[in-house]
């Protein structure tokens, strides 16, 4: 499936688990209404989602062909502040749960180290998400939300119907911006909605390369190139990740094309911001990564651990390798001001 076009509509799930006091709600309705019709047969009640996800171990790799839904509610902490350097300026960021786990499959991502269980969570108390959202942003004016920190905020829209509430809410909140990080091309109802300053679709973006050995199942890099021109000709504000950068013996010649790709397809002068992060993993999903990815291109780097303990390149090739991509960007007229490193 490397580098192929994933067909949303098709995604059939194993199970749906569904929490029972939230059968009759409207918004699992919604959900079961725009999954394949015979998804009703696979839905199996239950009182509460964490008494089955993640209580035995899941390999990661089954969701490659045993993937189960689960609809439920969040409990506790809806709204938690991001980490240091996650996102440009110095107004706080912020990140909101409605969702676990993604359908793509990139070989390092930190989900494989992170939860017990690959299976997709959609959480759908979304009033008190909603209010929790207002709260923080009432008491941090100017701050940022980041959908997409366990998940894919665009892959799932058209079955979870999030992006319309995510859209309306922000809406009413101009002070506070919304930030909907994604690699998916699923915008079709991005392109109906009104644009709005406050409210940036950003992508991640990888070499050729790696969007066909790496980012598995994940959309081609020219599809998503042509899903953000399409949102920007439309009027949304748009936002890139180069991140992960991953080194490979032709590293700079890989992204010196990929920038010259993105250069011909979008106005780069138009981005809000940029982002450029090196490969890193926590010890727990990179022993994780090693296990499931024993021959990955990944390996082919020096990894050591870092100041924060993370497992990383060496500190001096990080720097050579950010500081080649920015001076490539800024030749094809990014703006230096909207370049900012993540998690340096």
């Amino acid at each position: 499936m490397n580098g192929l076009k994933p067909s949303m509509e098709t995604i059939l799930f194993n199970k749906i688990f569904i929490e029972s006091d939230l059968i009759d709600d409207s918004i699992t309705k919604q959900i079961l209404e725009r999954l394949p019709k015979d998804s009703e047969k696979k839905v199996h009640l239950i009182d509460r989602y964490d008494e089955i996800f993640g209580k035995v171990k899941k390999p990661y790799l089954e969701k490659r062909k045993n993937l189960n839904l689960f609809i439920a509610k969040k409990k506790g902490s809806l709204v938690k502040e991001a980490p240091a350097a996650y996102g440009l300026g110095r107004e706080k960021h912020f990140y909101f749960i409605n969702s676990y786990n993604c359908i793509y499959e990139c070989e390092y991502c930190y989900l494989q180290g992170f939860f017990s269980s690959p299976d997709i969570v959609t959480f759908i108390n979304w009033n008190e998400i909603k209010e929790e959202i207002i709260k923080v942003a009432n008491e941090n004016h100017n701050c940022w939300f980041h959908a997409g920190e366990f998940s894919d905020s665009l892959a799932l829209s058209h079955i979870t119907g999030e992006l319309s509430r995510f859209h309306q809410l922000f809406k009413d909140l101009p002070h506070a911006k919304l930030e909907l990080r994604t690699k998916s091309i699923n915008i079709k109802e991005a392109l109906t909605l009104t644009p709005l300053d406050n409210v940036i679709f950003s992508f991640s973006i990888s070499t050729e390369e790696s969007c066909k050995e790496i980012d598995l199942k994940t959309p081609p890099l020219k599809h998503r190139l042509k899903a953000i021109k399409s949102l920007q000709e439309r009027g949304h504000t748009v936002g890139l990740h180069l991140d992960p950068i991953i080194w490979t013996p032709d590293w700079s010649e890989e992204h010196q094309n990929l920038i010259h790709q993105i250069s011909q397809e979008i106005d780069l002068t138009q981005i809000s911001y940029l982002s450029l992060g090196v490969v890193r993993f926590t010890e727990s999903v990179y022993h994780q990564f090693q296990k499931n990815y024993p021959e990955s291109t990944i390996h082919q780097g020096e990894f050591k651990r870092s100041f924060d303990n993370k497992v990383r390149y060496p500190r001096a090739l990080r720097q050579k390798m950010m500081l080649f991509l920015r001076d490539e960007l800024t030749k094809k007229g990014v703006q230096k001001k909207i370049i900012y490193d993540c998690m340096e």
